[in-house]
């Protein structure tokens, strides 16, 4: 099984800039989109109902803004929309699809740049999520979180960390979240497989930071630890174009 992960700052924009031509090729069992920036009723049905897949949205109540969606192959035994928090589902930052081995959460976490209470926000999301996949691995399932987490690890996950020690996105409260996700069984499967310096996927597009490669790994697949056995590959995809992220894969043996 393929999973992919993407942040495409836009799903229209995407979808102009070759989108759906990509996801032909690329042909994942399933895709992880975020950041979509749109209603459902401002998309066309080419991209709601592409050749072999079902889509689900959850889209932000703010127009332009947030949003995430699956791109599936596998029919999912159900989709669920957020946490059943309102604070936090306003935003459309979570879709849970449960199929018979695995949950799979895709979430656009929170971005803390903006101010102290933004900050908070994000902190605050960071436990809920916490709080959910508990609950979700009571029913003996594994679990995969997909997406863009908005938070490099490590020095080794962003090209100028001692420039950006102070920058929401690689703060210590940020990162201790991290610390406190890893040690309740969940895997950064990229780094199982891939210790090497200058592996991002993320990169500011107004410096052409990209063209440089000075960038950040903010977007992850983690996989609750049950599931390691399984995981054939994980890598990223800097050469796929189209947005200021790139695509991440996770390949599961069948």
């Amino acid at each position: 099984m393929k999973i992919l992960s993407w942040n495409v700052n836009g799903i229209r924009a995407a979808q102009r800039k070759g989108f759906l031509e990509w996801l032909t090729k690329a042909a994942p069992d399933i895709l992880c989109v975020q950041e979509t920036k749109a209603m459902l009723d401002q998309l066309d049905l080419e991209l709601v109902h592409p050749q072999g897949y079902e889509t689900h949205w959850n889209s932000a109540d703010r127009k332009g803004y947030s949003g995430v969606a699956f791109f599936t192959r596998n029919r999912p035994l159900r989709v669920i929309k957020g946490f059943g928090i309102p604070r936090f589902d306003s935003e459309g930052r979570v879709l849970v699809a449960e199929f018979n081995e695995f949950f799979l959460l895709n979430i656009y976490f929170p971005n803390g740049q903006r101010s102290a209470e933004r900050l908070q926000y994000k902190l605050d999301f960071y436990d809920e999520t916490l709080r959910f996949v508990r609950g979700l691995k009571k029913t003996g399932k594994e679990v995969i979180v997909s997406g863009d987490y908005n938070t490099a690890h490590k020095p080794i996950d962003l090209a100028r960390p001692k420039e950006n020690e102070n920058a929401s996105g690689f703060l210590p409260v940020e990162r201790e979240w991290l610390d406190q996700w890893i040690a309740e069984g969940h895997v950064d499967v990229f780094r199982e497989f891939n210790q090497e310096p200058g592996q991002y996927t993320w990169w500011d597009q107004k410096s052409f930071a990209r063209d440089r490669n000075i960038g950040w790994r903010i977007d992850y697949h983690f996989v609750s630890e049950g599931l390691m056995p399984l995981v054939k590959k994980a890598e990223i995809l800097p050469d796929i174009m189209g947005s200021d992220h790139c695509p991440i894969l996770l390949e599961l043996k069948s």
